[in-house]
Order: structure tokens, then C-alpha cells, then sequence
């Protein structure tokens, strides 16, 4: 990283029309006060310091421990007043406030994440629903909100994530043999372990009718067609789907991969295994019935489905299923995590489905994010002259980054589901 907190400052220029709520501040109300009297009380015993030009510095930690730099006190505290996490993040990206390195930055975040009960005192919970954003009144049709919450992240540009992603172009977590000592050259062959486990433990070989809900860029298609499988994979995303039909053509496997465009709850007939990963996080928590309804209905007698899900402690689920977050603003619009509960709990209820196997490798993700962030980091001038800004660099360092800090902690999972009839 470049940053150090002698060469800290604001980005020069913030397109308004790009990022309209990053580029204003919004003015200061009642509420500013009691943003920074809650930030000050939640430091104070934490391993974590908080620089504040003209104010001074917050928190217990010691010169070891991660440190905030907070450039625009006033800014940050009438965006945190203002819309809580979401300004916290938003402060972020308008550089009112940093770190000295990303790995900083996760640092902090998983302080931050270690302490989430008890950042704010429990006197005060009872008002958390003054200070939190609800999610807006959806009024689009299921149809159209789905387009277009998969078409606002995933349709960004697949040059873009072709600069952090390995060469099988994997967007989800990858399965290491050992986490904790990897670097880039190990990421392509545990990405193929993570997919090979998910076929070999679904039964995928030769003849087998595979449906794979979620194409990404192809690659378990790919791999699914080479063990004699035929594939039928759908997807929402128009740039993933132009990317994933030229690289199974260019393996020579057109004939048994078919890739359509088409909502998964439309699609007909029987399959032999079904395979999703990291798609369900896009369904939404009113439509978890319907799709494991939908998987219930295209499984065949005798057949096997494999998920790769992220989770979420129960608890925090139903607390702020309703929350309006800075990763549905900026990254994920309509996504919301599943707690291993609520998979329970809706395959009882409305499937004669069961789960039979389940692994959970967590902190692998927090790898494989590290790794994402710092080729992201490294391919920054190519990504800049795709168009992107300085603000969508600190968006996307904010969003690797504090997903890294959830899955280090623990507080985010990642877990692989083998699930049958009953």
C-alpha cells in the first residue's frame, strides 16, 4: 500500500453525479453529538486507537495495535450521526477518514467486528431503530428486481474483476490446504478443490444431468462437462454469461454446456445434481422458500444438491434483516445473508429435502479475500484506465477488506451444504 499518515489526504475530486451522497455532506443535526459520544464510549476499552485532527486521539490500544486516521472530524461524525454504518462506510469512501495500509484497515474492522454487541451500550439499544436506515419499500416486480440487484454488481465489467480474480475467474471462496500459508500461486488449484469437492460429493461423472444455478464465468460448468457431465447453468448476468459461453467454447465443451439467461425460478424439468455457490446470498429473505422450493422440484428422486452459502450468527440476522446496509448500497443491492438456522428451519418447512453433509472453512474466505485485495491493489493502474475512480478503489478496498475482517473474526462463515429428499 501507498498510503502512510504523513501522505494522508482527501481525493481531490468526487464526482457528484457518479456518487451523489459520497460527494455532500450531509449537515450536521442532533443526532452528530451522540455519533461521536457513542464512537468515543465504543473505543475506549478497545485495542484500537482513533486519530482525530484538532481532537485527539480515542481508544485503549497501544502503538501495535490498528490505528484510525480520521482527516475531517466534523464530516465523518455528521455522516455517522446521520446514517450510521452506512456514513461510516461512505466516510470511508470520501477519504474523511483511512488507514495506513489495508491490512490496517482489516485490522480495524475486526476489532470492530469482535465488539459489534457491544459497540453500543446496552442502555441505548432500545433506540437502535432511531439510528439504523431500514431497507427501502421495494416496489419493483420480483422479475426486475432481480435483473437488476445481479446486473448492478455483476455487470460492472468483467475486465474488472478479471484484474483480481485467478485465471478460473472464481467469485467465491476458495479451499485450501493450508489457509494460513498461501499466496497468489496457490489460488487457482484450491478454487478447483473447492468446485471438485462440490461434484464429487453431489456424484457428478459421465451422463450425469447437472443444473447449476449461478453460472459465474463458467469455470464449474467447465469442470462439471470434462468429468462427462451435461451441464444446463443459468444466470441473470449478461456480461457473465457473453464471458462464460467464449471460454467453454474455447475448451471444447459447447456441446454439453448449456448457459441461458434465465431466473432460476423458470426453469423446468428434472437433474440429476444441483449445484449453486454463493447465489442464494442474491434470493432475499421473503423468497428462501421459493428457492428451495425450486431445488426441492428440479432435484430428482435419489439425487443430490450441493450449496455454497455464506452465513450469518441467527441472532444478527433477525436483528437487522431490515437494516438498509453499506454492502446493499454500494455493493450487494437486495443480498442478505442466511444463518445456517434459517437454512434449517426453511428446508423443514417447505421442502422434503435434508441436509446430509456440511463443512464449514470460513477462514479460508478471509484468505482468498486477502489475496483478491492485494491483486486488486497491485492492478490498481489498469483498473484505472477501465474508467474506474479513486472513489470505486476506496469503495472496493472498504467492501474486500471489511468482508475479510467478518470471516477472521468468525463472525461470518462460509459452508458447503450436501442435501438430499428425505
Amino acid at each position: 500500500m501507498t498510503d502512510t499518515i504523513a501522505s494522508i489526504r482527501e481525493p481531490q475530486f468526487i464526482d457528484p453525479d457518479r456518487w451523489p451522497d459520497v460527494s455532500t455532506v450531509p449537515a450536521a443535526t442532533w443526532r452528530t453529538p451522540i455519533a461521536r459520544m457513542i464512537m468515543k464510549n465504543a473505543v475506549k476499552n478497545l485495542p484500537m486507537r482513533v486519530r482525530l485532527a484538532g481532537i485527539g486521539t480515542w481508544g485503549a490500544g497501544s502503538i501495535a495495535d490498528p490505528m484510525m486516521v480520521v482527516m475531517n472530524p466534523a464530516a465523518f461524525f455528521a455522516r455517522l450521526g446521520n446514517s450510521g454504518l452506512i456514513g461510516f462506510g461512505e466516510s470511508y469512501m470520501a477519504g474523511e477518514w483511512t488507514t495506513t495500509n489495508a491490512d490496517v484497515l482489516t485490522d480495524l474492522v475486526s476489532v470492530l467486528a469482535d465488539n459489534v454487541a457491544n459497540l453500543v451500550p446496552a442502555s441505548w439499544q432500545r433506540l437502535r431503530s432511531l439510528a439504523v436506515r431500514r431497507s427501502p419499500v421495494e416496489t419493483r416486480d420480483w422479475r426486475q428486481a432481480a435483473q437488476e440487484d445481479i446486473a448492478a454488481h455483476y455487470d460492472l465489467s468483467n475486465d474488472m474483476f478479471a484484474a483480481f480474480l485467478d485465471s478460473t475467474m472464481t467469485y467465491s471462496a476458495a479451499l485450501f490446504d493450508d489457509e494460513t500459508r498461501t499466496d497468489w500461486s496457490d489460488l487457482t488449484a484450491a478454487q478447483h478443490a473447492k468446485i471438485d469437492r462440490l461434484l464429487d460429493e453431489t456424484g457428478v461423472g459421465a451422463g450425469t444431468e447437472l443444473l447449476e444455478i449461478g453460472t459465474g464465468w463458467g469455470e464449474l460448468a467447465i469442470r462439471a462437462a470434462r468429468r462427462g457431465a451435461r451441464v444446463t447453468t443459468v444466470t441473470l448476468s449478461e456480461q457473465q454469461a457473453i464471458l462464460a459461453r467464449q471460454r467453454v467454447e474455447e475448451a471444447g465443451l459447447a456441446d454439453r454446456v448449456d448457459i441461458r439467461l434465465q431466473d432460476y425460478r423458470d426453469v423446468t424439468g428434472t437433474f440429476d445434481a444441483i449445484i449453486s455457490v454463493e447465489m442464494i446470498e442474491a434470493v432475499g429473505y421473503d423468497e428462501w422458500p421459493t428457492y428451495f422450493r425450486a431445488l426441492d422440484r428440479l432435484l430428482t428422486p435419489g439425487g443430490k444438491i450441493g450449496l455454497q452459502v455464506i452465513t450469518m450468527p441467527d441472532d444478527r440476522l433477525e436483528a437487522t434483516r431490515n437494516t438498509h446496509t453499506w454492502i446493499q448500497k454500494y455493493i450487494f443491492p437486495g443480498g442478505l445473508l442466511l444463518s445456517t438456522e434459517a437454512i434449517d428451519r426453511t428446508i423443514a418447512a417447505h421442502t422434503a429435502l435434508a441436509v446430509r453433509d456440511r463443512l464449514s472453512f470460513g477462514s479460508h474466505y478471509a484468505t482468498t479475500l486477502r489475496l483478491w485485495e492485494e491483486r486488486f491493489d497491485a492492478n490498481w493502474e489498469h483498473l484505472r484506465q477501465l474508467g474506474l475512480d479513486e472513489t470505486f478503489r476506496r469503495m472496493w478496498r472498504f467492501y474486500l477488506c471489511y468482508a475479510r475482517a467478518g470471516f477472521a473474526t468468525g463472525y461470518l462463515d462460509v459452508q458447503q451444504y450436501v442435501i438430499e429428499s428425505r
